[in-house]
């Protein structure tokens, strides 16, 4: 299996891992220090080396940092984990505090004190994060300061060591572009930016420019390195040589120059003693980073990554690739739905076993590289933890006459899925297929969404909760991410939130499209597609270029759980023909009983 369900935390080790830590801050002569769930590239996923605030207090959330005080600490997570700190970490220890509306800095202005020293490892704080924290201590009298090694790593004692995994050349025909071609096109894009040199802290975009894929995180095919690129020569990535074959390295030394980890410093150092200009991205650069340039005479030009936005937009035969993924996974995934339609009623299932049968299904494809992400498994109450991990102790039956809802993703070669279905075991409640309607109304509407070129992920996002709005409801997650081409499952810089996003979506971005609606320990409902970005057919009267969606993810939607009078006759027929295309793609490719399965699953309704 891709996925342990094993519980990792044990929310009463807080309390006495939180005292140690104290111990070791007084010895240092720190009041407070401040924990993120982050590495030094702020990736999604970090590896067991880095996960420091899940050690320390138990949350294994992708995102959420602790503040830590002689005689307080609170833990800051956001909406999608108000209810899952509530079951990992002990509140005791650690106040509950929601990352947007009671953010880190407001509670340093409220609780610091006059002359403390609030201690921050400067590689796992974003640049534009610490001006923020260090404003906010300013404001209460006290100082952040930097730490010269982690004090949560000095009382760690288990701590596991740093990844190894193989690095390996990601082939031509599924990355459409060569390494060279793109380090080429980054370098006169860093040009225009007026700056000599990047900094990449992203081991995505720096999997993404070399065309290399690897494997030091969970579930995302990365080799956590970092790079600085020239506007013309070559790269220079920093790299653990372990990780390297000879092979790739002979490859890999034709496009960049090769240096441990440790040559990163000394590197930033000699750029600004040379009085070099530096594009760094201030969201995502360490502190440190940003110091080892700024300190020694050189600029820094603060912009977004370079790659970040070229990464994004896929080329064809990215395009291609997560189409082949997508219809595999159509497949897989039918084969799954029909077995859980026929087995679930029965009884004997268990949130466990269903994502075991699911992952199954996927790797009879013979392509399944990883899961994409830990398969969101959730039976009835567990279905409102909107990103709820299954493991063996929390792990609840498939009951009857209940809602099920599943988000889970695949990572071929070729591309990168992420579905989520909610499904009836049984009978549903009207109010269940009411809230079912609604979250499919506001998912209609994002799919067939047109607009114009230069539109914001974020001018979108209403239209996926106007329908919830009107009933007095709401989902406290973002609408839809971007999605990479076997890279990460959730991709910026664009995505489709409340949250304002300067970036415009063009054709060939990737998006999720994923509304949703939660009733605390009792249900879930969420519907998700990936969908494509594409140029969209002129509007007659209309004079604005416009743009689209085509949906990638093939599946049926639980027909069981529609409640047709909620649904106007446009959103009908998207329903039906998009159930069609289902049907003709997939259809074909499945033996005859669960195509039949598939013939009714997809039957056009009225």
């Amino acid at each position: 299996m891709f996925q342990s369900f094993d519980t990792v935390n044990d929310k009463s080790r807080g309390p006495v891992r939180l005292a140690a830590l104290r111990e070791e801050l007084a010895s240092r002569g720190l009041d407070g220090f401040l924990v993120p769930r982050a590495d030094a590239h702020q990736g999604e996923y970090v590896p067991d080396s880095d996960c420091r605030l899940e050690w320390l207090t138990g949350f294994t959330g992708s995102a959420g940092i602790a503040g830590v005080l002689s005689d307080k600490a609170a833990i800051f997570i956001d909406g999608r984990y108000t209810i899952q700190v509530r079951d990992q970490v002990d509140e005791e220890a650690f106040a509950y505090r929601h990352l947007i509306d009671e953010p880190l800095t407001d509670w340093l202005r409220e609780n610091a004190q006059e002359g403390q020293k609030i201690g921050y490892d400067p590689m796992l704080h974003p640049v534009r994060q610490v001006r923020s924290l260090k404003a906010a201590c300013k404001k209460a009298g006290a100082e952040l300061v930097a730490v010269d090694g982690n004090p949560v790593d000095a009382v760690w004692n288990d701590r596991p060591a740093a990844p190894l995994g193989a690095v390996n050349m990601h082939p031509m025909q599924f990355a459409g572009e060569s390494a060279a071609d793109k380090i080429k096109r980054i370098g006169e894009l860093i040009a225009e930016k007026e700056a000599d040199t990047a900094l990449l802290t992203q081991p995505d975009s720096i999997a993404w420019l070399l065309n290399i894929r690897g494997s030091d995180v969970m579930h995302t095919p990365l080799p956590l390195s970092f790079a600085l690129v020239p506007t013309k020569g070559k790269p220079s990535l920093f790299i653990d040589g372990r990780k390297l074959s000879n092979e790739v390295r002979d490859e890999l030394s034709s496009l960049a120059d090769i240096d441990e980890p440790g040559g990163l410093a000394p590197a930033l150092k000699a750029l600004g003693t040379d009085g070099k200009r530096v594009l760094i991205d201030t969201g995502l650069a360490g502190q440190a980073l940003y110091d080892a340039v700024a300190d020694n005479g050189g600029h820094v030009v603060e912009g977004q990554e370079p790659t970040l936005l070229p990464k994004a937009i896929k080329n064809q035969a990215e395009i291609e690739g997560t189409k082949a993924a997508h219809l595999r996974d159509g497949v897989a995934y039918a084969r799954f739905l029909a077995w859980f339609e026929k087995t679930a009623p029965l009884g004997g299932l268990t949130e466990v076993v269903v994502a075991e049968k699911l992952e199954e299904f996927r790797r009879e494809t013979g392509a399944l590289k990883d899961i994409s992400f830990d398969t969101i498994s959730a039976a009835g109450p567990h279905g409102a933890i909107c990103h709820y991990r299954v493991s063996y102790d929390s792990n609840l039956p498939i009951e009857l006459n209940s809602v099920y809802l599943i988000d889970s993703g695949a990572q071929y070669e070729d591309g990168t899925t992420d579905i989520t279905r909610t499904l009836a075991v049984g009978a549903v409640t009207a109010e269940q297929c009411k809230h079912f309607t609604l979250v499919l109304k506001g998912h209609i509407a994002i799919a067939t969404a047109r607009f114009p070129v230069g539109t914001t992920g974020s001018q979108l996002d209403t239209l996926a909760r106007i329908d919830l709005w009107k009933q007095g409801l709401d989902f406290d997650h973002g609408t839809g991410h971007g999605v990479g081409s076997y890279l990460g499952v959730h991709e910026g810089p664009q995505r489709i939130a409340k949250a304002p996003n300067s970036i415009v979506l063009k054709p060939g971005m990737i998006l999720s499209n994923e509304p949703g609606y939660y009733r605390a320990d009792e249900y879930g409902i969420r519907i998700e597609n990936l969908e494509l970005v594409t140029p969209a057919a002129a509007i007659e009267g209309g004079d604005q270029k416009m743009l689209g969606f085509e949906p990638l993810t093939l599946a049926p939607i639980d027909l069981r759980m529609v409640d047709t009078k909620l649904l106007s006759e446009f959103e009908l027929n998207w329903l039906n023909a998009y159930h069609a295309r289902v049907r003709e793609l997939v259809g074909p490719l499945l033996d005859d009983e669960t195509k039949a399965w598939l013939e009714e699953a997809t039957r056009p309704v009225s």
